[in-house]
């Protein structure tokens, strides 16, 4: 004979059912009020990585960019030499919130890149690794707005970046077509421990020499420019229950450095839209679609333009952002040139990987 349910089996079993009904409706709605308070927690948690705390920061960031293309005015040509150039920069990076707006922030880069290229006495492999030109940067938090459905923070970036970068490698613009004339004393007088093998003449020159030219050039392999450079920039974090927008834009004012060379003044900018996909008391994880350009004119030595300098590039990829509390953030994003509009002759890159991430204690 089968068993009658007791009374407490009965009522646990419609409770079950009535959570469960309650579960579903809640689904069937979209996002429940409760969740969106405990998004827009996270949410806002992740933000606090940013600013709102004081006290100390430190972080690491990493960009890779693989060069293998040859372009002349912004259209691919041959490669004949099978010219490439592999660029790795670490930033190491230290800050400290003196209070919930006001930030500053050093940053170190270790820069290696390596090469192979056409020089006056063949192809030659190389490298170039050291302590690249740091930054110090103050952080200023402009704006901060949070509502029930989303946040929005404005920080204010400025800043000086300082001559530490070895620039010996500016010396081969000396000794670039046109340019022997502009600085023939500092020429004369260069070390030749200094000078790459083969010389400074690169593979350039005579009707023979002109089929092969190099795309490679020593501002390309510089790590550092021998001026004291001004640096400003803004950042962007806007979200709307759990979409959201990130962007930064960075404008670099440039002196005259090292053999009179000075860097054209240079703009970059990057951020998209996104989604958190996770999101949960302690975590969030969000996808982005990642957008980023730079803007750059033509270099000057001894007040004479470089033509193979300028270029004006724009990509695009997916990018990943992960914060866990308010303590660790990390991020990564991978870049495809879209468009690199370019002067003259130069090496261009194919695609860039870039990542880090952050502890604030």
């Amino acid at each position: 004979m089968k068993q009658r349910s007791s009374p407490r089996r009965a009522y646990a079993r419609r409770k079950g059912a009535i959570v469960a009904a309650a579960v579903i409706a809640f689904a069937s709605a979209g996002v429940p009020a409760v969740a969106r308070a405990c998004d827009l927690c996270a949410i806002y948690s992740a933000t606090e990585l940013r600013e709102s705390r004081t006290g100390l920061r430190l972080g690491v960031a990493e960009q890779f960019a693989s060069y293998n293309t040859l372009q002349r005015d912004g259209e691919e040509v041959a490669n004949p030499a099978g010219e490439w150039l592999n660029s790795t920069i670490t930033q190491f990076v230290a800050g400290y919130n003196l209070t919930p707006r006001l930030g500053v922030q050093v940053n170190v880069p270790l820069i290696s890149r390596y090469f192979r290229r056409q020089e006056a006495t063949g192809v030659a492999h190389g490298d170039e690794s050291g302590i690249g030109d740091l930054s110090l940067l103050a952080n200023y938090g402009a704006y901060s707005d949070v509502t029930e459905n989303g946040v929005v923070r404005l920080n204010l970036i400025g800043g000086f970046k300082l001559p530490s970068g070895n620039s010996h490698r500016l010396k081969e613009e000396l000794a670039e077509p046109g340019h022997q004339h502009d600085g023939a004393a500092a020429f004369d007088q260069i070390p030749e421990r200094f000078q790459p093998a083969g010389g400074f003449g690169l593979h350039h020159g005579g009707d023979d020499d002109a089929e092969m030219p190099s795309g490679i050039h020593g501002h390309d392999l510089a790590l550092g420019s021998g001026s004291l450079d001004g640096v400003f920039g803004a950042q962007l974090f806007w979200s709307w229950q759990r979409l959201f927008l990130q962007s930064a834009i960075q404008y670099i004012v440039r002196t005259q450095g090292s053999f009179d060379y000075q860097y054209a003044d240079d703009l970059m900018w990057s951020g998209g839209p996104g989604a958190f996909v996770l999101v949960g008391h302690d975590y969030t994880l969000g996808v982005q679609a990642v957008l980023s350009g730079e803007s750059k004119g033509k270099d000057t030595l001894a007040g004479m333009p470089a033509d193979d300098t300028a270029i004006t590039s724009f990509y695009a990829g997916p990018g990943l952002l992960f914060t866990w509390g308010t303590s660790l953030g990390a991020e990564l994003a991978g870049d495809i040139p879209l468009v690199q509009n370019n002067s003259a002759l130069q090496i261009v890159p194919d695609y860039r990987v870039r990542g880090g991430f952050s502890w604030r204690f």
